[in-house]
C-alpha cells in the first residue's frame, strides 16, 4: 500500500486491534475501503490475556482469547485489510484529511476509527501480572463461570467491586471482598447487596500484597493496613475491580471525554464531534466492556464511516 499523503490519503485508518478494531476492519475492507489498522501496544486487545472465551457467539466449545483475535485478523486480511504493529503517537484534526503519526509512519486519513480500548487497572504485583488469564482476571462477567464451587476474591471497594462480588456468588462457593478502608465507596444499594449476601465476606482494611501459585492461582497474601498483620488465603480466582483506564490520551486534545477519559460519541452513534472521526469499543464504552458489544460498535463505526465518506466525496465532487 502506498504511503498516505494529503493528495493520496488513506480512506480509512483504524487505531486498535481488539474486537472493535477488527470488526471495523472487516466491514470497511469488504466495502473496498482498504483500511489501514495500527494494532497498538497490545495487538488483539484485552482478549489476548484471556484464556477461555465461552461467551462469544459461534463457538459452542469455547475458544482461546488469542486464537479468537488471530482468526478475526486473518478474516480481515482475507478482504484486503493492512495491519501494522505501530501505535498512534499523534493526530491533527484541524484540517481534513486528517494527519496522523504512528511509529515511523506519517500519513493522512479521510476517516478515522478509534478502537484503542481500555486497560484494566492492576496493582502491579509481579505474580498478579504473571498469572493474568490463569486465575487473575479483571472481568467477572467474562470469567466468573469458570469458578463454579470455588473460592475467589474481588479487590476493590466501589460499585464495580460490589457488583462483581455479587455476580460471582452465582458461581463461586465463597467470595472475599478486599477493601483497603473500613467502609465501602459503593452506593448504598450495592452495599446492601453485599452485606445481605451470605457468600460474601468483606475483609476490611485489607490489601493484597502477593498472588500465590506457580502455573495457576492457589491463593493470595494479604496485609491488614491497620495492624500490619499478614495472612495467606487459599483461593483459585482473583478479580481486580479497581477501575479501567481508557486509551484515549492521543485524542484528548481534539475530542470530548467524560470525567474519567472515555471518548464521548453522539447518542445511538459512534460519531464524535469531529466529522469523519468515529470511536468504538471500550475506549467509549464504560458500561458493558464485552467483546461482543465492542464488535457490534466496531460494525457501527465502519458503516457510519463508509456512509460519511460517500457523502463527503459526493459533496466535493459536486463542488468541483
Amino acid at each position: 500500500m502506498q504511503q498516505g499523503s494529503s493528495e493520496n490519503p488513506h480512506k480509512v485508518v483504524i487505531f486498535g486491534s481488539g474486537p472493535a478494531g477488527h470488526t471495523a476492519a472487516l466491514y470497511t475492507s469488504r466495502a473496498d475501503l482498504e483500511p489501514l489498522i495500527f494494532e497498538g501496544l497490545q495487538p488483539g486487545g484485552q482478549l489476548t490475556i484471556t484464556t477461555d472465551v465461552d461467551n462469544y457467539p459461534g463457538f459452542p466449545e469455547g475458544i482461546m482469547g488469542p486464537e479468537l483475535m488471530d482468526r478475526m485478523k486473518a478474516q480481515c486480511e482475507r478482504f484486503g485489510a493492512t495491519y501494522k504493529l505501530d501505535s498512534i503517537e499523534s493526530i491533527d484534526l484541524d484540517s481534513w484529511p486528517y494527519r496522523f503519526k504512528a511509529g515511523l509512519e506519517e500519513g493522512y486519513a479521510q476517516t478515522v476509527i478509534i478502537a484503542t480500548g481500555a486497560s484494566a487497572k492492576y496493582l502491579g504485583l509481579e505474580n498478579e501480572i504473571r498469572l493474568q488469564g490463569y486465575g487473575v482476571s479483571a472481568c467477572a462477567t467474562c470469567d466468573g463461570f469458570f469458578y463454579r464451587d470455588q473460592v475467589v476474591c474481588v479487590v476493590g471497594g466501589g460499585d464495580s467491586a460490589a457488583e462483581e462480588a455479587s455476580f460471582l456468588t452465582k458461581f463461586a462457593s465463597k467470595v472475599y471482598l478486599l477493601v483497603r478502608r473500613d467502609e465501602l465507596r459503593a452506593s448504598k444499594i450495592m452495599q446492601q447487596r453485599v452485606f445481605e449476601n451470605a457468600k460474601i465476606e468483606v475483609l476490611w482494611n485489607t490489601e493484597m500484597i502477593d498472588v500465590l501459585g506457580e502455573s495457576a492461582v492457589t491463593g493470595i497474601r494479604t496485609k491488614n493496613n491497620k495492624t500490619q498483620e499478614e495472612a495467606d488465603v487459599e483461593l483459585t480466582g482473583v478479580f481486580l475491580a479497581i477501575g479501567h483506564v481508557p486509551n484515549s490520551q492521543p485524542f484528548e486534545k481534539w475530542l470530548q471525554t467524560d470525567e474519567t477519559g472515555y471518548l464521548i460519541t453522539r447518542p445511538d452513534s459512534t460519531a464524535t464531534e469531529h466529522p469523519g472521526v468515529f470511536a468504538c469499543g471500550d475506549v467509549q464504552d464504560h458500561v458493558y466492556r464485552q467483546a461482543v458489544t465492542a464488535a457490534g460498535s466496531g460494525c457501527m463505526a465502519a458503516l457510519e464511516a463508509e456512509r460519511w465518506l460517500e457523502t463527503r466525496l459526493h459533496e466535493l465532487k459536486g463542488a468541483s
